[in-house]
């Protein structure tokens, strides 16, 4: 093996520089930097398929009745992944994601007392947050949850929700362009 010294590679003019071959092994030892002060392409991975999804308008809920979510507008969203017709994500990539729900719940006759959030993960309900009042007395309640979960691919997520009013009646989980409710998700690298 030979050592090359030099200061500055540069290719022919118009041309690109190559380093290796395909099937090469390029080390950058231990100390050494990598300083880039033009485009990096190739370099760490990305964030994808990622999505976030809301509700442009509200959607009544029954007490004390197991309810999916419907969404209403795809904000940003890398794969078409998240299907809008049956309001799941479907992952077409595996590895750990970092997933966001917020429910904002809303009752115009201030009788909330317990609002529920139920993730889904292949039509099977495995996360539960909740908020709760025992005597009720509530308008408002926004519920969050946020995790990490190991995906397969065609692992789909579903957000269900439950509420209980004092009053027995139904309420509102709120929707608009203030992100009152809305659900999130990005493969981490």
């Amino acid at each position: 093996m030979a050592t090359l010294f030099v200061d500055k590679v540069d290719p022919q003019s118009g041309t690109s520089l190559e380093i290796g071959s395909s099937g090469d092994t390029i080390t950058i030892p231990s100390g050494a930097t990598i300083t880039n002060s033009g485009t990096a392409t190739g370099f760490g991975g990305a964030n994808t398929p990622f999505f976030q999804v809301i509700k442009t308008s509200d959607q009544s809920i029954s007490n004390a009745n197991s309810t999916k979510l419907t969404w209403d507008s795809a904000v940003t969203e890398s794969s078409s992944a998240f299907d809008l017709t049956n309001n799941k994500f479907t992952a077409t990539v595996a590895g750990k994601y970092l997933f966001s729900v917020r429910v904002g719940f809303y009752d115009s006759d201030n009788n909330l007392k317990r609002t529920t959030i139920y993730n889904y993960k292949n039509n099977s309900g495995y996360r539960t947050s909740d908020f709760f009042m025992a005597n009720g007395g509530i308008r408002n309640s926004t519920v969050y949850d946020t995790w990490i979960e190991d995906v397969a691919v065609n692992d789909y997520f579903e957000v269900y929700v439950l509420q209980n009013t004092t009053d027995s009646g139904a309420c509102n989980v709120e929707g608009g362009s203030n992100f009152e409710t809305s659900f999130s998700g990005f493969k981490l690298i």
